[in-house]
């Protein structure tokens, strides 16, 4: 049988050389031994994050990092089913970067709720409060999760919170990202309805949201 772990060397060289059909391959080959969602955990999101420790220290370009992202999500995509069967009752879940451009943990956090059953809308990087309120609303949004990499992004999650509230909208908003993990009570300042130290974390918590919103 194929070991996860032993294949974590070869995926990551597989995703850092852009190989798409070698990647596809190793997972192809684990997922006749392993449950995908187990392939996904275990092989990719490991992965991602070797490789965002790996930028984070000098070692690979952010080029790199952009484009391991976007291959995993493919993959991801390909190998979990694409139809919303088992997937009407969830709530709506939507998550951004809010005016960052850091995208490694959110493109994590996607992987792992497709992963896990959900079907959520990705409003991208670099978005403004303006524009993520705007989206939230029309599309009605039950969780918002929102990933800031700067304090002064992450400070900027009051301003959402309290205009949501204002047009009467109970949106749940989750928070993550460097200023949230080096003060532990900021989320609670400004006015999240729950902090995610990880991915798999995020995922706990939204299904624990998920119970208040029936």
């Amino acid at each position: 049988m194929l070991d996860l772990k032993q294949s974590i060397p070869n995926f990551k060289t597989a995703i850092l050389s852009l190989d798409q059909i070698k990647a596809k391959k190793i997972l192809i080959d684990l997922s006749d031994s392993f449950p995908i969602n187990q392939v996904i955990d275990k092989l990719i999101v490991t992965v991602l994050e070797q490789i965002g420790e790996g930028w984070e220290q000098g070692n690979i370009a952010l080029s790199q990092v952009y484009m391991s992202g976007r291959i995993c999500k493919e993959l991801v995509d390909t190998f979990l089913l694409p139809s919303k069967q088992g997937r009407k009752h969830k709530p709506k879940i939507a998550l951004a970067v809010l005016e960052d451009y850091h995208l490694l943990g959110k493109r994590i956090v996607h992987c792992v709720l497709r992963a896990s059953g959900y079907d959520p809308i990705d409003y991208g990087h670099g978005i403004s409060v303006d524009e993520l309120l705007k989206q939230t609303q029309k599309e009605k949004i039950e969780i918002l999760l929102i990933s800031t990499l700067m304090l002064r992004s992450a400070l900027l999650v009051k301003k959402v919170k309290e205009e949501l509230s204002k047009a009467k909208f109970s949106t749940k908003i989750v928070v993550g990202g460097a200023p949230f993990l080096f003060d532990d009570q900021l989320w609670r300042e400004v006015g999240a309805d729950a902090m995610g130290r990880s991915a798999f974390e995020a995922v706990e918590i939204i299904k624990r949201l998920e119970g208040g919103l029936k």
